[in-house]
């Protein structure tokens, strides 16, 4: 049987959640199905979405993810075709309350189409931009990536590792990632 699956967020814990929640448990008693509520407070900037992450775990072909609005699931147009794409691949709809975007309508559906284009011109547009960018800076005689490791500064840290300094000591001293330690260690090999 079908189960609405919500997710609820605000982004700091001064914020209230009764209002999303009000909201999508009115949905879920009109539909007349169960539902299982997620509710976190924090940032979409954080990664690491825990209640999100249980409520997408949680649902299961059929289900509906259901938020009051898009903003509460996803920063970045992008983000949000990618969660709802995967939700789509494992059979479940989505339902956006406050935007009125549903795929189990063929508007709705009609809708994650378009979405699926902004997507792909948001990608484009941030591909452009840092290319237009790169470019500029290469016109004011700027290189990309970080500055280049002298030979003298090379010899010192493979001295340094041949006389038992850890990659982590040595990256740490000289202001580098431990993965550049090993670059240069391994160019020493060549």
């Amino acid at each position: 049987m079908s189960r609405i699956i919500g997710y609820a967020r605000v982004s700091t814990e001064d914020q209230n959640l009764d209002m999303q929640k009000m909201a999508i448990e009115k949905y879920a008693q009109e539909q007349g199905l169960e539902l299982i509520l997620y509710v976190e407070k924090i940032s979409t900037r954080k990664t690491e979405r825990t209640e999100l992450q249980h409520a997408l775990k949680a649902a299961t072909k059929g289900d509906r993810f259901v938020v009051y609005k898009l903003d509460r699931l996803a920063r970045s147009t992008k983000e949000l075709y990618q969660l709802t794409d995967e939700m789509g691949q494992r059979g479940i709809d989505f339902v956006s309350i406050h935007d009125s975007f549903d795929t189990t309508t063929p508007t709705g559906r009609a809708m994650f189409g378009m979405l699926a284009v902004f997507a792909e011109f948001e990608r484009d547009i941030i591909q452009q931009r840092t290319k237009a960018g790169l470019e500029a800076a290469r016109k004011r005689g700027r290189l990309g990536g970080r500055p280049a490791i002298d030979a003298d500064t090379k010899r010192r840290i493979v001295k340094l590792f041949e006389s038992g300094e850890s990659a982590a000591d040595i990256a740490k001293e000289y202001g580098i990632g431990r993965s550049t330690v090993y670059k240069v260690l391994k160019e020493k090999e060549v």
